[in-house]
């Protein structure tokens, strides 16, 4: 069974896996971050405090982070369709990863920007910044090493998400451990990809800890 068909399916299944996973991740990010400042910012005591704004967002987010990945894959077929032209393979899958991975960036941001310390956020405002230059300059500098930290979790959460996309043809190792692992019992097959996305989800996670180890400035 290990010809090099199958060798050359697997490589091409991780490549649509990190292909689906990072494009999600950027893709989410563009949503997420600036959904979880505005959260912070119109919080009772933020920079911009609007209770209607605040509440509607966090209620979007809480229901889209409520919402079972497999059920919300399905449930976003059409728009997936409309979006892509089709509801299978890797690109169509970017749509529903984004999705569900929006909302749960957005909570992990607004946590980092949380921890920032008041005080610095204060002294910015008596030297007359901005609420923009507060955001850039205070509050995403300061929680940067934070946000990297989050940015690593969130990066291995969608792979695992990607995985689940292969129950709908999806694409990556998931669908190749569904289709020959699951469907026709060859269960070396299901063991490689298993191990494979174990492999993808420590190398990511450690890169992103070596690069949130260089950046914080606690570490001497």
């Amino acid at each position: 069974m290990w010809d090099s068909t199958t060798i050359m399916m697997l490589i091409e299944g991780v490549g649509a896996t990190l292909y689906m996973t990072v494009t999600s991740t950027l893709m989410a990010y563009i949503f997420g971050l600036p959904l979880g400042i505005i959260l912070v910012l119109t919080r009772k005591d933020g920079l911009r405090p609007n209770a209607v704004v605040n509440k509607v967002l966090d209620f979007i987010v809480n229901i889209l982070r409520s919402v079972p990945f497999l059920i919300l894959l399905i449930t976003v077929i059409p728009l997936t369709i409309a979006i892509v032209g089709r509801s299978y393979g890797s690109t169509a899958t970017i749509v529903p990863l984004t999705i569900a991975a929006a909302p749960f960036i957005a909570r992990m941001v607004e946590s980092s920007l949380l921890e920032v310390d008041p005080g610095v956020i204060e002294a910015a405002q008596s030297m007359g910044a901005s609420t923009w230059t507060i955001v850039w300059k205070v509050l995403i500098a300061e929680a940067k090493n934070s946000l990297i930290v989050g940015s690593t979790i969130a990066i291995g959460t969608i792979l695992g998400y990607s995985a689940m996309a292969g129950v709908v043809g999806g694409g990556g190792l998931g669908d190749i451990a569904i289709r020959y692992g699951y469907y026709r019992y060859q269960t070396d097959i299901m063991l490689v990809t298993v191990i494979l996305l174990v492999v993808l989800v420590q190398i990511l996670q450690m890169i992103g800890m070596r690069i949130s180890k260089k950046t914080d400035k606690r570490i001497v």
